[in-house]
């Protein structure tokens, strides 16, 4: 029912009702102005919810919020939010009405902006690259991305472009026109990647990244072992009909295809091909560490040679076990070991490098001096975990030559596992926007580039720092132009 009161006079009602009025107060206010009790009592809850939003506007205007592009590119980068979750997150937060235009306009200024910084990049020294493709929803495209092996700087990134060896060779090109060389390169061996070093002559110093090789190690083992975990569920069943036969029940189901003997051949051979692949490539994983050691008097470590022969051996053992394994089995061997003998040569690179200086060590220190130190390093979560703390259980005499041991060591590139961990922060970005362009592939960089790790080894330290190309400890923000956000 509308009321005939004035606005005035329902103020008036309402202010009366919240100042803590004595009893019979409504009851007066009904008989004078002629209104039910029920419509005060909803007026006065209309008065508080209005006084409630006219404080709460009042207080985030007062509020004062860094700029709008901090808070855009904040939200952007480190909650991987779309647009329009920004959007809602500046209203909501700051009761800030943001258009998407704006929005993206902010995003596509800083894009430029972390491009142009990407670009000016510069190494003094050559650097350990990784190298990979992150595949896009666009069919035979994908992000190309260089990162720096020993510090995880991002140097390049570009939006989906097709997969070949053109693409790559440009890429490398542009790098090589802007200051960055690279000591080495390594992946998990794609095509596209090798036609381009052998494009620009690199491709002696390519790496094999051997941890994709233990990956393809595991899915086979893997099969294996669910390939003798069918086989002995056949086995049970056979023996449960065996029983009932001999307990003169019928037997349930269809007819067994091989007999309790037969079946239990084949277990036995499945068992011996499946721990006999085990036991191969947990020595590959021994043979393929950063440091090997060898128990004779004269020889500390395995060099490269000796490696490589130990590895033709283990594979030559690996062919060996095809004719006892399964038809499906047998395919999955094969593969393995085709591809342990394509990888082999460039899979054992590192330890090439490591040869001389191996050597080295041995004429000064003498075997049993450098296996000790073997026996350091590979204990050196215990032990150290840096190299600064292994070398203070040193003898003094050992010093020198110990730190450039424990150096190549540290050093040495195996893997492109800083390349995996960029993809991982790339991923959720694009699962909200699909698809990445430059300039948020640029923006992404340039954070990255700046990222302070909060933990672990290199606590405290950004990948720029860690590469040496600057110790400046600049916020992203502030490297692009913006102020940002108070502690």
């Amino acid at each position: 029912m509308i009321h005939c009161s004035t606005i005035e006079e329902r103020v008036h009602m309402v202010s009366l009702m919240l100042a803590q009025p004595a009893h019979g107060v409504v009851s007066q206010l009904s008989r004078t102005y002629q209104v039910s009790r029920q419509s005060l009592y909803r007026w006065r809850d209309t008065g508080v919810r209005a006084l409630e939003e006219a404080l709460r506007q009042q207080m985030m205007t007062k509020k004062q919020p860094g700029s709008l592009q901090t808070l855009v590119l904040t939200l952007l980068i480190e909650t991987h939010a779309s647009y329009r979750g920004i959007q809602t997150c500046l209203k909501n937060l700051h009761g800030m009405d943001v258009s998407l235009g704006t929005i993206t306009s902010i995003v596509k200024e800083a894009g430029q902006r972390a491009q142009t910084w990407l670009s000016q990049q510069r190494s003094e020294t050559p650097r350990p690259l990784a190298l990979d493709e992150q595949y896009s929803s666009q069919r035979g495209k994908a992000y190309l991305n260089v990162i720096d092996v020993d510090s995880g700087q991002v140097w390049a990134t570009v939006p989906p472009v097709a997969v070949d060896g053109e693409s790559w060779t440009l890429l490398l090109w542009e790098l090589q026109d802007q200051g960055i060389n690279h000591s080495c390169t390594v992946s998990d061996g794609g095509r596209a990647i090798e036609d381009a070093l052998s494009q620009i002559q690199r491709e002696e110093s390519h790496q094999r990244d051997v941890w994709h090789l233990f990956h393809v190690a595991a899915q086979v083992q893997g099969r294996l072992d669910r390939a003798v975990r069918t086989e002995h569920d056949r086995l049970l069943a056979l023996q449960r009909q065996a029983e009932r036969e001999a307990r003169g029940q019928k037997a349930r189901g269809r007819p067994a295809k091989t007999t309790l003997a037969q079946q239990k051949a084949l277990l036995f051979d499945l068992n011996r091909v499946a721990d006999g692949v085990r036991y191969l490539c947990q020595q590959l994983h021994c043979l393929l560490e950063v440091v090997v050691p060898w128990f004779d008097q004269s020889v500390a470590l395995l060099n490269s040679h000796q490696r490589q022969g130990e590895i033709e051996a283990l594979l030559d053992l690996l062919d060996e076990l095809v004719p006892s394994a399964t038809t499906a089995m047998q395919g999955q061997i094969q593969m393995l070991s085709k591809q342990l003998r394509v990888a082999l040569p460039r899979m054992l690179l590192f330890a090439r490098r490591l040869d001389a200086i191996q050597e080295q060590a041995c004429q000064q220190l003498g075997a049993e001096a450098v296996a000790l130190l073997a026996w350091a390093w590979m204990r050196r979560a215990i032990l150290g975990p840096t190299t600064k703390e292994l070398l203070q259980g040193v003898a003094p005499a050992w010093r020198a030559t110990a730190q450039i041991l424990l150096d190549t060591w540290a050093h040495t590139v195996r893997a492109s596992s800083a390349v995996e961990n960029w993809h991982s922060i790339v991923r959720p970005h694009l699962a909200v926007h699909r698809t990445l362009s430059a300039g948020m592939l640029a923006l992404l960089a340039v954070w990255r580039n700046h990222q302070i790790a909060p933990r672990g080894l290199h606590e405290g330290l950004s990948p720029l720092q860690r590469t040496g190309t600057t110790s400046s400890d600049l916020n992203w923000l502030a490297v692009l132009g913006y102020s940002c956000l108070a502690a």
